[in-house]
């Protein structure tokens, strides 16, 4: 088994005044040769937006795009017609592939909204876009892992143009939860929320991230209550 550990405070940090964003890879300003991406996995960003702020209309292409709020609520619009609020329980893609311009508003006068942004490299290029959102009960994850994000929609998880799998989890002090990855050539990237889990020997803390691959399986604990998002990702990008 390999492993790489990201601690909270090793993140790249940008505040804008009305903006703070947390870099866990490469992004705009911060530049670490060394974390450029995981596997397929490109960024992870959290971003905290005040009240009647946001990002204006913008393009993207090529990218699997996931926002996953963790607190407050974000206005979402693009080209194709989208327009939605997204919330804590929600789950947001957008499959960039040709192209697409959307913008992400805070609708709110006076609260923030706190989100997590991820982009995945898809597995084919210049597909069309497409966009889909879901919300998802926050009390089916606690002690179990629910699924939020796949390659093949069964359910409500959202469908992801790339061979991955999003959990979120919420494990009670105490419970230990194992996991097993669909494929032996992927990885696994486990960030923490919120909490303290050990992992592969090591303990982390709210903020932290673990990558793992050449391994087949996995136990994590909570040494507190916690929460957890598991992704599981192609090695090969």
């Amino acid at each position: 088994m390999k492993k790489i550990i990201h601690r909270d405070k090793s993140r790249g940090y940008a505040n804008h005044g009305w903006l703070e964003s947390y870099h866990t890879f490469s992004f705009a300003g911060y530049h670490d040769p060394l974390r450029i991406h995981f596997g397929a996995l490109r960024v992870l960003n959290e971003d905290r937006v005040d009240g009647g702020m946001g990002f204006g209309m913008h393009p993207h292409d090529n990218m699997e795009i996931i926002t996953i709020p963790l607190s407050g609520a974000l206005q979402h619009r693009d080209s194709m017609g989208f327009n939605s609020i997204v919330k804590e329980g929600d789950v947001q893609i957008m499959s960039a592939g040709t192209g697409i311009r959307h913008s992400e508003m805070n609708p709110s006068a006076d609260e923030a909204v706190t989100l997590l942004q991820i982009w995945v490299f898809p597995r084919e290029k210049n597909i069309e876009p497409r966009y889909d959102q879901q919300y998802f009960e926050i009390e089916e994850r606690k002690n179990k892992l629910q699924l939020i994000v796949a390659p093949v929609k069964t359910g409500k998880e959202v469908q992801i143009m790339q061979d991955a799998w999003f959990w979120l989890s919420n494990p009670e002090k105490g419970f230990s939860q194992q996991y097993s990855l669909q494929a032996k050539q992927h990885g696994i990237y486990l960030f923490v929320i919120e909490g303290q889990i050990t992992i592969a020997g090591d303990v982390l803390n709210r903020r932290d991230a673990i990558g793992l691959n050449d391994l087949e399986e996995f136990t994590f604990t909570a040494e507190e209550d916690a929460k957890v998002l598991i992704m599981e990702l192609p090695m090969n990008w």
